[in-house]
């Protein structure tokens, strides 16, 4: 099930936040992380995933740096501290819709579908970038 343009700027940037929480990752492994997720949902490609690097970076929630090593110079990125917080704050925030969805008979929420538990966002949040909820099936 692909998402719509909205929870994907909302979840996606989340989702880049949490792929990055385990260290720094140049911008294209990150669009191969993001793949490998379970359904469709996340399976973003570059012309996503790089505006979004650039409006994480430009908010303070992401930096990076060039390496000149190797075949050609690659731009890695990594969380800044701000952005370790949000990540910590939409986790909570996840949680709370987690439970509320739950009382209303929708406890798994389509997360395999949605690819977000591969990565570890069973309990994380997203409302803080995303205003709607995807639409369930």
């Amino acid at each position: 099930m692909a998402a719509d343009d909205q929870f994907i700027r909302g979840a996606g940037m989340l989702a880049v936040l949490k792929v990055l929480e385990d260290g720094e990752l140049y911008g294209y492994a990150i669009v191969e992380a993001l793949g490998r997720t379970k359904g469709e949902a996340l399976h973003l490609g570059q012309s996503t995933v790089y505006p979004m690097l650039y409006n994480l970076e430009a908010k303070g929630l992401i930096k990076s740096r060039w390496e000149e090593s190797g075949a050609r110079p690659r731009k890695y990125y990594s969380l800044t501290k701000a952005g370790k917080t949000r990540l910590a704050e939409d986790t909570d925030q996840w949680r709370e819709i987690t439970k509320a969805m739950a009382s209303l008979g929708l406890a798994k929420l389509g997360l395999a579908k949605l690819g977000l538990a591969k990565l570890g966002l069973a309990k994380s949040g997203f409302a803080r970038f995303s205003p709607s909820l995807p639409v369930l099936a």
